[in-house]
């Protein structure tokens, strides 16, 4: 059962950086911001339903998850030379009660931001490539090297850096917590070098996706976010 669950993680992680022929895709964005991102399913999961809509002059994205987790994504390459900042947001209205990112069997969040990176594959342990090529198996397409996430969490500090219950090659940084701060529209503006090391130990490679999740298939529930628009920075601080 546990080797089952890692590999469930895994398809999570396929599903960030594979194209959408190795996965059914169910809408593509074409407004504003949002254009060129897309749903994305995980096998054997229910769907969650991401739909954009106007919030003022802006198109957001309405994210609203029933025991179910998928993603919301956009492919594409980026040099970690030329990469600095990642600039998002989003409100959540209420936490998933029984939640817990460092618990594999409750791991859910209301909002993610995931950031998925290239790498060395060989420097993986013999068991991280095995796990990878049975993903690769079941997908198509292979897990990236390493996956970056900010979420918000019911229990652990922000800062804290929360190593994948199911596998270590998906790291989780802590933005939010608690219920202080729910209904309120929230900015982040991150140092995604500075932050990877900190997750990692190690430089970054090129970026090659990055995707919304909000999920409660593991604890059976319910949970809602709004996102708004993502913008990565580069070194000169040009939009990407």
């Amino acid at each position: 059962m546990k080797s089952h669950l890692i590999v469930l993680g895994l398809l999570a992680l396929a599903a960030c950086s594979a194209p959408p022929t190795s996965a059914p895709v169910t809408s593509v964005a074409q407004a504003g911001p949002w254009a060129g991102w897309n749903d994305y399913a995980l096998p054997g999961k229910r769907s969650t339903v991401y739909r954009m809509q106007r919030d003022g002059s802006r198109f957001i994205v309405q994210a609203q998850a029933e025991s179910s987790a998928s993603m919301f994504r956009r492919r594409l390459r980026v040099d970690a030379a030329q990469l600095a900042r990642v600039q998002f947001s989003w409100r959540v209205p209420g936490l998933i009660a029984r939640a817990d990112l460092a618990e594999a069997e409750v791991s859910d969040s209301p909002v993610r931001l995931v950031l998925a990176f290239d790498g060395d594959h060989g420097r993986l342990s013999a068991r991280a490539r095995m796990l990878f090529e049975l993903a690769q198996a079941l997908t198509g397409e292979p897990p990236p090297y390493a996956t970056l996430m900010y979420a918000w969490d019911n229990h652990a500090a922000p800062g804290t850096v929360i190593v994948g219950p199911r596998t270590d090659r998906v790291r989780k940084i802590v933005v939010e917590t608690g219920p202080s701060r729910l209904g309120q529209w929230l900015q982040y503006d991150r140092d995604l070098a500075a932050d990877y090391r900190l997750a990692f130990g190690e430089e970054p490679g090129p970026l090659i996706g990055v995707a919304l999740m909000t999920d409660a298939d593991n604890t059976g529930s319910r949970a809602a976010g709004q996102y708004g628009e993502v913008r990565l920075i580069s070194r000169d601080g040009k939009a990407l």
